[in-house]
């Protein structure tokens, strides 16, 4: 089959998809501080996970409703007028005045704001650039898979309801319904939190900003799934936020909503899975993205533009126990199959450094 000409002697299989690769050189130099593994990158993973999760089956697709998740009870319920039922649709850019009162969306504006300029620029829809720049971003982290990316969707949106991306206070219990409604089985939650090995906190407690989810927030690796299962012994900052609970290493943060999923007998099977087994959490975040990424979107009516995306370097390091920490620290909770056998990282007690700003 004849391959389509793209810039820079470049080549794809399907003409749709050479303006991926302009926007590609465009945002690896212009968002990606020429291809890190920084604030931008897990910024702009977390905002596929914001566009996309605001979707229920629920919602009948029809003018002249709109539909609430109220938080206390698991139900929708109709309260305005308006269009609903897409995801994936870059509405979370396209409606911000609407979108970031929610208050699970706290601290997404600025990343909006970084990348807005580059959809319009090259004139792809939000929805895309979204999706786009989250698969690029994360190939710049070692160990990272190769993400699926497909382009199409319309460039047409209505603001998303309120309620439905869950909050790190959010109990297992109110998560796991939330993700079943859009679809997902626990296994899958745990899938996606392979993002968190390459994420930090800005908003739950603001007087840490970038503070990492694990000690290496620059690799794609398995470490946070070992660290969220070692026993907190203190909190980073001040004292407790709503959100957080105590964490093993200093200067590292833990959710709340990371330490319940760890623990809970629905995904604490598939999270120790993971803690030795790198091709197996790539493997799975990789197909738990593809599946996310085009909620509320038909893939017939998309074109995939894979192929655009870098093949991102592989980890070097294995995993282990943070330095200063035994196996007694581990609080395994999966009760099919034992823990696995780490060492512990040589060196004084490891203590976890804030990712810098761009």
């Amino acid at each position: 089959m004849r391959r389509a000409a793209c810039s820079n002697g470049r080549s794809a299989a399907s003409e749709t998809c050479c303006v991926w690769f302009d926007v590609l050189d465009d945002i690896q130099q212009n968002l990606f501080d020429g291809g890190e593994c920084g604030e931008e990158v897990h910024e702009s993973l977390r905002l596929t996970f914001h566009d996309a999760i605001a979707f229920s089956p629920l919602f009948p697709y029809r003018p002249g409703k709109i539909w609430r998740w109220w938080r206390r009870k698991v139900f929708l319920r109709s309260v305005g007028n308006a269009i609903y039922n897409t995801s994936t649709d870059g509405s979370i850019m396209a409606h911000t005045d609407i979108e970031l009162e929610d208050h699970a969306n706290n601290g997404v504006d600025e990343i909006i704001d970084h990348q807005r300029q580059f959809p319009l620029k090259h004139n792809v829809s939000f929805g895309d650039f979204i999706q786009f720049a989250g698969a690029v971003g994360v190939s710049n982290c070692p160990g990272s898979p190769r993400l699926e990316f497909l382009a199409g969707r319309a460039n047409t949106s209505q603001p998303a309801p309120s309620g439905l991306v869950p909050e790190p206070f959010d109990s297992a219990d109110k998560i796991i319904a939330r993700f079943a409604d859009a679809g997902f089985a626990p296994n899958e939650i745990v899938d996606l939190l392979a993002s968190h090995t390459v994420a930090a906190q800005d908003h739950v407690d603001e007087s840490l900003k970038g503070t990492p989810f694990d000690s290496t927030p620059g690799v794609f690796d398995t470490q946070f799934f070992i660290e969220t299962l070692l026993k907190g012994t203190a909190f980073p900052g001040n004292g407790s936020n709503s959100g957080e609970v105590e964490s093993p290493l200093a200067g590292e943060f833990r959710l709340q909503s990371d330490f319940e999923l760890a623990r809970d007998p629905r995904t604490a099977c598939e999270w120790q899975s993971f803690v030795n087994n790198q091709n197996l959490m790539a493997t799975n975040f990789r197909a738990a993205m593809s599946k996310m990424a085009i909620l509320g979107q038909s893939r017939a009516d998309l074109t995939d533009c894979s192929e655009v995306i870098p093949t991102p370097k592989p980890v070097s390091d294995s995993p282990s126990l943070p330095a200063g920490k035994t196996p007694a620290d581990i609080e395994a909770a999966c009760s099919s199959a034992p823990f696995p056998p780490l060492t512990a990282a040589p060196g004084p007690a490891t203590s976890v450094a804030p990712v810098p700003p761009s």
